[in-house]
């Protein structure tokens, strides 16, 4: 196997490479934002309010406890940061492009299918009298019941939109995604039992969760949105995350596929150069304490890549 320095694959000396290899996921990552762009445009359906559906539509218009510019900056800034910190300390290309690509996939993706079933469903936000009727004059077709709104179009639109909460699907899309990331990188399934660990992977769903509890504060939501709009999130940061990195509680959980296939490569392309592999840049050995066994590629006694610095050799 290849000698590898720590520090080997920056963006720099192979960040171009890497874009170019995964291009055509950066233009399908522009073509949903383009899709997410018409989503946000056209009508939503507007289904049938009846005169006596609007007992429970009449609570209080207020603003938002959480404003719309805030999603973005929890759901992709803040994992952002954490993504170039991590690159900072391990100055690998393959992680950062991945983890940015994966969390970019997640975010957009759920944005996409939140926006898609908002306007397919058309269900009316709890507080759809008051976007309806900002008067509070109730006006109903004589013959049908259906309602008759005289309220600001932009905000009858905006009122059709409760199912799922676009808050609540992004902010775990993103925070998700991050909670998975930190569960790598952190190696929370070691088997030793570390609940700190715990703690810091659970920090990022619980500021997603008290997002989506104050979209049912604040009457912009029923409880059932902000549900369907959590699981949605989880499920699809949960495939994105797979789709670039091996699942958190697997040995090699803390590098990308990409990384490893990119060893195996070199391995193959000049198998003359030995076993003379850098101990923090493979970790390549773990060594089950119960079973006495080794289980494959972690050299680190249990030890997170984030948090060791030691740059001995091991030969194999």
């Amino acid at each position: 196997m290849p000698e590898i320095q720590l520090g080997a694959h920056t963006v720099r000396s192979h960040g171009v490479k890497v874009a170019r290899t995964y291009m055509h996921d950066w233009i399908i990552l522009l073509l949903l934002i383009v899709i997410e762009v018409i989503l946000n445009v056209i009508e939503p359906f507007h289904r049938f309010v009846g005169e006596d559906m609007m007992t429970d539509l009449k609570y209080p218009m207020k603003d938002n406890t959480v404003p719309f510019w805030a999603v973005p900056m929890l759901a992709i800034m803040l994992p952002l940061f954490v993504i170039l910190v991590y690159y900072f300390i391990r100055k690998d290309v393959y992680d950062l492009h991945h983890a940015i690509l994966g969390l970019l996939f997640s975010v957009l993706i759920t944005g996409v299918i939140t926006d898609a079933i908002k306007d397919a469903v058309g269900r009316p936000r709890p507080d759809f009298f008051w976007r309806c009727f900002p008067d509070g004059k109730g006006v109903f077709d004589p013959v049908t019941k259906d309602v008759m709104c005289t309220g600001i179009k932009s905000v009858i639109k905006e009122g059709h939109k409760s199912f799922p909460s676009g808050h609540t699907s992004w902010s775990f899309a993103g925070l998700g995604f991050l909670a998975l990331y930190l569960s790598g990188k952190i190696r929370v399934f070691d088997r030793q039992g570390h609940v700190a660990k715990l703690c810091i992977v659970f920090l990022p769903l619980l500021i997603a969760a008290l997002v989506g509890i104050s979209r049912v504060d604040d009457y912009w939501h029923h409880w059932q949105d902000v549900f369907a709009g959590g699981l949605l999130g989880l499920t699809v940061s949960s495939f994105c995350y797979l789709q670039f990195f091996p699942a958190p509680y697997e040995v090699d959980g803390w590098g990308p596929h990409a990384y490893f296939q990119m060893l195996a490569e070199s391995r193959n392309v000049n198998p003359s150069n030995g076993s003379n592999v850098q101990q923090a840049e493979l970790e390549s050995v773990y060594v089950d304490s119960q079973h006495c066994r080794e289980l494959s590629r972690v050299n680190t006694h249990d030890s997170s890549p984030i948090l060791e610095g030691t740059n001995g050799r091991m030969g194999y």
